[in-house]
Formats: C-alpha cells, sequence, structure tokens
C-alpha cells in the first residue's frame, strides 16, 4: 500500500492517512510540559485543568499514537499476505475463494478504522500542544473536562455531536 488514503468525515473535515502523520510533540509550543492547563477552557462548574491531568492526557495520546502506528503496520502485513495468498487460488472451490474474500475486506476495514482513529489523534494531540484543544469546532464552547478526559479525541461538545448523531 504505497498510495496515501484520504477520506472525508461526517463534519467534512479531511482526514489525512498515516502517511503525512504529525509526530507526537510537534505542536505549535512542543509538548505536555509547554501546555499551561489555565489556557484549557472548562465548562462552568468543572475545576480547571492541572498540570498533572494534562500530562497524563497528553501522555495517553502519544501511547494511542504508538499503538494505532503499529497496528496499521500489522494490518498492512496481513493484508499483504492476503493479497498474496490470493493469486495462489489453484484448486480453491467458492467457499475458499468466499472465506479469503471476506478475511481480505475485514483486515481492510481494521486497517482503514486504525488510520482514522490515527488520524484524529494526531489532530488531538496537535491541538492540545496548539491551540484550540477543548473547544467545539462546531459552536466554540468548551467541549468539557470530564468527556476530554473520557475520549481525549473529542472535538464537539454533547450538544453539538447530539445534533450531528440526529441527522
Amino acid at each position: 500500500m504505497s498510495t496515501a488514503r484520504r477520506k472525508t468525515g461526517t463534519t467534512g473535515h479531511t482526514a489525512a492517512s498515516s502517511r503525512s502523520h504529525v509526530p507526537a510533540g510537534s505542536g505549535a509550543r512542543g509538548g505536555a510540559e509547554s501546555v499551561d492547563p489555565a489556557e484549557l477552557p472548562v465548562r462552568p462548574g468543572e475545576e480547571p485543568w492541572t498540570a498533572a491531568e494534562v500530562a497524563e492526557l497528553h501522555d495517553e495520546l502519544a501511547s494511542d499514537l504508538l499503538r494505532l502506528r503499529s497496528e496499521i503496520e500489522a494490518s498492512e502485513a496481513a493484508i499483504a499476505g492476503l493479497m498474496r495468498d490470493s493469486n495462489d487460488g489453484a484448486g480453491d472451490d467458492q467457499v475458499d475463494a468466499g472465506t479469503k474474500n471476506i478475511n481480505r475486506e475485514s483486515e481492510l476495514s481494521l486497517a482503514n478504522n486504525a488510520r482514522d482513529s490515527l488520524a484524529q489523534t494526531e489532530r488531538a494531540l496537535a491541538r492540545l500542544e496548539g491551540t484550540g484543544f477543548g473547544l467545539c469546532e462546531s459552536c466554540g464552547k468548551p467541549v468539557g473536562k470530564a468527556r476530554l478526559q473520557a475520549f481525549p479525541r473529542a472535538t464537539l461538545c454533547v450538544s453539538c455531536k447530539a445534533k450531528q448523531e440526529r441527522r
């Protein structure tokens, strides 16, 4: 798989494949230690971010990057093996051919999902290290500290996400 894949998500933004990834720690400020927790938005009634919480969030995103890149490499290797095996179909009956197709499609789907998650994770890390992390991309209000701690790649507040899912 030497070509880069691009996919347009439901929000209309284009996510690049793992071939054009943003390295961890390469945001505008350069890592968790340079993120000022006081600058991160919180919803009314929430406690402000602490340096330890920001560091934990940064570490989680960075470890997700490594895990997802590893999953993508493994999937690409599996896909290459399945493609190689599909050329050697001598003596295969319809069931064997169908099973190979299902395995190949399943592996392609897993690889695509991992690429999408990688793009979201890279974007979240870049936003955390740069600007815009914690603000809803739709309405501009804070996403919410608890939501970001549960799902650090969130880019929409709960109400905007609910509106998006109703569409």
